[in-house]
């Protein structure tokens, strides 16, 4: 199907101002700083607490963010959450509304994780933070007021790392994850899939903008096949059940489509839903956009459906 409309109405506006110069071309500083632009932060939007904490991690302290809804005294499921933004660009306030949104409507309390950033800090070090921090969610539920559920989930590269999380915690035994909620993520680091062609460029995300975030994130190429890089490359078996969600303007569509695939064919409980009419990051624009009011609650609901 066609755009939704409201995409298409942002898109020809944004087609008649003046175009800034891609995410490719720029450093990541000014990319992160266009992002955060992108993404404000909006502390209108109701909650029943938001409280920034460090925790430890693999090389030294891990901001982290929670979002708790309503009543503090009664424990409720964890959701984990990584942020997207290639593994180079994003934070704990680009996600922030979004947060804030699933902690009220899937009724969770949600801990948002700042892992660090490439290039900077290049593969595996994200990845490794974010298992240290699901790990030190479910060694603290007493601290984050958890009933001892554990999900975890993120956009984009965000989904990366928690299907990367997912197989790092089934190979240790530990922790005991119960969902995981994958929303266009990055799974494999082969970019000729036809996603990439019919979706290379005017869809927020380009292809250009990929080959510049594994640049940045995995500067070694050989080491993209391993399977906290691609966990499509990985062994499927075993893993928490899962519900991978694409968008159909988005190049990460196919490669989210082949991940829901081979994680059904390895025995797993999975769902996928390709949203049509909507493009990359429609999850974070509910706020926003009525378009995506409609598949952000559905993700919610499976969310709070799967541990509650």
């Amino acid at each position: 199907m066609p755009l939704v409309p409201e995409y298409q109405a942002m898109f020809d506006q944004l087609a008649m101002e003046e175009p800034l110069p891609p995410l490719s071309e720029m450093t990541p500083d000014q990319g992160r700083e266009l992002y955060r632009a992108m993404r404000p932060v909006d502390p209108s939007l109701t909650i029943g607490l938001v409280e920034n904490r460090v925790i430890p991690g693999p090389a030294g302290d891990i901001p982290v963010r929670v979002y708790r809804p309503g009543d503090a005294g009664t424990p409720l499921p964890v959701y984990v959450h990584f942020h997207g933004g290639g593994w180079v660009i994003g934070d704990v306030d680009v996600c922030d509304a979004a947060c804030r949104d699933i902690a009220q409507t899937a009724g969770y309390v949600v801990l948002s994780v700042d892992y660090r950033l490439a290039p900077e800090h290049v593969f595996p070090a994200a990845a490794n933070d974010c298992y240290a921090a699901v790990k030190w969610a479910a060694e603290n539920v007493d601290i984050l007021g958890g009933n001892g559920r554990l999900a975890v989930g993120g956009e984009s590269a965000g989904g990366n790392l928690a299907a990367v999380v997912c197989q790092m915690a089934r190979d240790e035994a530990s922790p005991k994850i119960g969902f995981q909620l994958l929303l266009y993520p990055v799974v494999d680091c082969d970019m000729s899939r036809q996603s990439y062609i019919d979706n290379a460029k005017d869809y927020i995300l380009t292809t250009d903008s990929m080959h510049w975030f594994w640049n940045h994130y995995c500067p070694e190429q050989s080491a993209r096949q391993h399977p906290r890089a691609s966990p499509l490359r990985g062994e499927l078996s075993g893993l928490p059940p899962a519900l991978v969600v694409t968008a159909e303007f988005d190049p990460l569509r196919d490669e989210g489509a082949a991940y829901a695939d081979a994680l059904k064919a390895a025995g797993n409980d999975t769902r996928y839903v390709c949203y049509a009419g909507l493009v990359h990051d429609f999850f974070a624009q509910a706020q926003t956009f009525h378009a995506c009011r409609e598949a952000f609650d559905a993700c919610c609901a499976e969310l709070k459906r799967r541990l509650t």
